[in-house]
Order: structure tokens, then C-alpha cells, then sequence
């Protein structure tokens, strides 16, 4: 690692003015060298030289002229977005969906890529570099400059072994040393989270949890997961298992709703849902075919008021444990059932529990994917900052 400059010393002034010039580009986009050095506070002729080095060194370029009235235009300068990118996955038993990400934090489009369901076709390298391709593919940019990749798997990684559980929606991944093994293959920085503590990062980013010292996101899809933000970083575990809420006890007192069920997952995962569904009219041969067949459903309102108490059930031990400032439902259950469904959930654990504040999720959209994204623009910001570091030294 380099020696960090000398607070007071050029070459410390130098990299606190060009991270200066590289924050506020990132932040307003396209900006003339005037409007650096009047954003910055720092005089023209120091504004010009930030921008020259940062020019030099390829980080930034020209990207255009504005007309400044009388005198020549002044050239318009952006970051490069070429420089650093990443690719943000969401993988499940079905598909991939995967889309570049870059430092401007620009939203590129978004690839699916189908997947084999047998482990023999599989192996978490032609998964990865399929899912990278793909999104290159759309972006119509070149998959060879991709420098990271941040995967949402169904399961948890164990950050102490590089070990996942929970994987059964993965055929032909190996259980030890994932993370070393693709970033070895791909050559390139991977991330691996599961996929509702990633949406819980998009809830605290763009949804529900924004503004908030800290939630409980009741993730509901085929199976369910609980992400606990607290303050902004995601709670994960010693083990990386926290959050796996479907294998909990339902209590005697829930047998009414079902006496069949012996977990939470009997009680609300995806098969119950969407039986709930049919057996009230709602056609569908999946369960993700019955959600999006509920939103538009004229039996919407009889299903939701069967869910909400079944929902309530999972929710009142979070209130316990936990006692977060609200608890937000999600995942395609909780997407479906929006704020009605939230407020019925509310109703029930009311009576049950006391005060509760029960809210439908605020990311309307592939909010594990952008829980990657988020975390793959940090640090392709990061790389950039570096780079800044080492031209400034």
C-alpha cells in the first residue's frame, strides 16, 4: 500500500482537490471547469489543474462545449464511466437477471438469462460469466471490462469459511470456498450476499426504510427471509445465517389457521399462497403466475384477509426480539398485497402485540438487484478514489 500524503503537504493538496472535483462531478454530472471551481469554492486556475490531472489520467474526458456568452465555449468534462464497472446479479432456481453498473450511477438495462435445472449443465463460473455477458450484452459494452461482480443467492455465506447453506436453488454450486473459487476463475472482485439482506439494502436506499434508525423486512416469495437493518448496516449473523425465518415454530395458538402446518413456511411461504389463491379463484400453474394474476384478481381482498393473519403470526416474534421501528413487508407476497395488505397485517398484530408500524415495501421493482447495484457503486466510487490517490501522490 502507498504512503498516505501529509495532511498540509502538495501532494495531500492535490488528492483533497481532485477527490474534491471527482465527488462533484459524480454528484451533478456534467460540469465545466468554472462550475468545479465554483462548487469546490477553489479558484480557476486550481480548478483547471484538478481537471488536468484527472483528464491525464483517464478518469475523466471532454464531453461536450457550453457557450459562455462572449469569448470561446468551455468544454463540459464527465466521469468515465468505462473505467471501473461492475455487474449486479439476482439468481434463483429459474433465472438470472444481471445489469451493469457503473461509477455515474447511470441504470443500464436488465438482462434474464434462463438457467438449467440440473447440476450437471451448472457450475458457478458458466452461471456467472452467462449472467456478466449478458448484461454486457444490453449495455452494449464489452465484458472484459468488468472488474466486479455482487451475486444475490437464495442461501448465506458464512464470511468466517466461504462456506453457503441454504442452497438449495443452486444445482452444481459447491458449498466451500465459493467466493476464492469464482473470483480465481473470473478474475474479478465477487460479492456474494443473500438476496433479502440485498433488498433490505434497496428498501434502506429507495424504499420504505429511508429516514428510519432501523427495520425488519419480511421478505415472502417462495420462501421467506427476514433482513434486520439497524441504522443502515444490514445484520447478518456470526455465521451468515441470520434471518431464516421460515423454519420457525408456528405457536399452538396458529393452529386454527392451519392445522396442518409446522413452520412458518407451511404457513405463508409460496406453495400456501398460492393453494390460498386457487382455492379462491385465482388462476395460475406457479406461484409466481398466481401473484402476478392476484394484483388485478377480483378476489385480491378475500386473499389478503386470509394472509393477514397468517402474516401477523411471523411478524409479532420479530416485534418481540427485535422491536424495530417498523416492519416492511416484502418480497412478491408483500409486493402483491402493497399497503393493503400492510394494513390488515397491522390490524392483526395490533390486537396481538400493541403499538406496531406495519408498511408495504417502497421498492416497486427487482429490489435484490438493486441492493446489488448499490453495494457494486460504492465500490467501483471506491476504485475511482483510489485511482485518485495514486495519480495525485
Amino acid at each position: 500500500m502507498a504512503p498516505q500524503p501529509v495532511p498540509g503537504t502538495p501532494s495531500w493538496l492535490r488528492e483533497t482537490n481532485d477527490r474534491t472535483a471527482l465527488s462533484l462531478l459524480l454528484e451533478h454530472g456534467v460540469l465545466t471547469r468554472s462550475r468545479i471551481g465554483e462548487l469546490s469554492g477553489l479558484s480557476k486556475p486550481t480548478a483547471a489543474q484538478m481537471v488536468s490531472r484527472l483528464e491525464t489520467a483517464g478518469l475523466i474526458h471532454a464531453v461536450g462545449e457550453v457557450s459562455g456568452g462572449r469569448g470561446p465555449n468551455a468544454a463540459s468534462y464527465a466521469v468515465r464511466t468505462d473505467r471501473m464497472l461492475g455487474v449486479a446479479v439476482d439468481i434463483d432456481y429459474h433465472e438470472m437477471r444481471s445489469t451493469v453498473v457503473d461509477a455515474s450511477g447511470h441504470e443500464h438495462p436488465i438482462a434474464t438469462t434462463p438457467l438449467a435445472r440440473a447440476a450437471r449443465d451448472r457450475s458457478p463460473e458458466t452461471d456467472m460469466r452467462a449472467a456478466i455477458d449478458a448484461a454486457c450484452e444490453v449495455a452494449g459494452i464489452a465484458s472484459a471490462t468488468v472488474s466486479a461482480v455482487s451475486i444475490g443467492v437464495q442461501g448465506a455465506l458464512d464470511p468466517r469459511t466461504d462456506e453457503l447453506s441454504f442452497i438449495e436453488t443452486l444445482p452444481g454450486w459447491p458449498k466451500k470456498g465459493i467466493r476464492k473459487h469464482l473470483e480465481d476463475v473470473l478474475g474479478i472482485s465477487v460479492h456474494l450476499d443473500n438476496d433479502v439482506n440485498l433488498a433490505a439494502i434497496a428498501e434502506r436506499t429507495d424504499g420504505a426504510g429511508r429516514d428510519t434508525a432501523g427495520f425488519a423486512l419480511l421478505w415472502m416469495g417462495d420462501g421467506l427471509g427476514l433482513s434486520v437493518d439497524q441504522g443502515g448496516s444490514v445484520h447478518r449473523g456470526a455465521s451468515g445465517g441470520a434471518g431464516e425465518i421460515g423454519y420457525l415454530p408456528i405457536p399452538r395458538n396458529a393452529s386454527e389457521l392451519d392445522p396442518d402446518a409446522n413452520d412458518l413456511q407451511d404457513l405463508i411461504g409460496g406453495p400456501t399462497v398460492a393453494k390460498l389463491a386457487r382455492g379462491l379463484g385465482v388462476r395460475g400453474r406457479t406461484f409466481s403466475a398466481v401473484i402476478d394474476a392476484v394484483t388485478t384478481s377480483p378476489h385480491r381482498d378475500e386473499l389478503l384477509a386470509v394472509l393477514a393473519p397468517r402474516i401477523a403470526v411471523g411478524v409479532i416474534p420479530v416485534l418481540a426480539l427485535l422491536d424495530p421501528e417498523l416492519v416492511v413487508l416484502g418480497g412478491p407476497t408483500g409486493r402483491a398485497g402493497g399497503a393493503r395488505l400492510a394494513e390488515l397485517v397491522g390490524k392483526h398484530v395490533r390486537r396481538a402485540w400493541g403499538s406496531a408500524t406495519v408498511v408495504a415495501t417502497g421498492v416497486a421493482e427487482h429490489p435484490v438487484l438493486r441492493g446489488a447495484r448499490e453495494h457494486l457503486l460504492t465500490e467501483v466510487r471506491t476504485a475511482l478514489f483510489a485511482e485518485v490517490s495514486r495519480i495525485s501522490a
